[in-house]
């Protein structure tokens, strides 16, 4: 084991792996919407359909989501920026600036103006993980809302698939 103060920090790393943006969304148990913007989603399996995402501990999304059973993926269209900032900035007021709807018994609330696509998920497992637990979920639908672009987020900006193409030089057959 690596002692704690000898760890090193991994954030240069991360920050240059680009990646999709989402907005995990919850009810709590009361009814209550819950939700924070999410760059740790990875497709696990495909039967049964299993998503992972990495929420930080203490978070009240995490509890919201542990303590009713689901919730939502919400994958973020170029144009939402705005919301992604919203989610990640701690405001209290937030889904009073978004617009949201539940759909189906399973899932969270869906914010069907910035995302072009929405998995709902059913908890499956969770796991402390340092920080941030890993929270498993069976994706039971998936709602496609909007053919755009999606928001990507890497060195610490946010940007579109335009963006990159216009920044790089570089042309790629994926026919090939």
């Amino acid at each position: 084991m690596v002692p704690e103060a000898d760890q090193p920090d991994i954030r240069p790393l991360m920050a240059g792996f680009p990646t999709g943006v989402a907005v995990v969304t919850t009810l709590a148990p009361g009814g209550e919407p819950w939700g924070m913007t999410c760059t740790s989603l990875c497709s696990v399996a495909l039967d049964p359909p299993t998503l992972l995402v990495c929420l930080r501990q203490g978070s009240p999304t995490l509890e919201a989501v542990k303590g009713s059973g689901a919730f939502a993926v919400n994958l973020l269209h170029s144009q939402a920026r705005p919301t992604a900032e919203l989610f990640a900035s701690g405001a209290k007021d937030r889904f009073e600036k978004v617009a949201w709807r539940t759909v189906g018994p399973i899932g969270g609330p869906h914010l069907y103006e910035a995302a072009h696509t929405i998995a709902d998920c059913a908890v499956e497992d969770v796991q402390p993980v340092g920080d941030h637990a890993v929270v498993m979920g069976r994706a039971v639908a998936i709602t496609q809302l909007q053919l755009q672009l999606p928001l990507l987020y890497g060195m610490r900006r946010y940007g579109s698939w335009i963006d990159a193409a216009e920044d790089s030089h570089l042309h790629y057959d994926f026919m090939s």
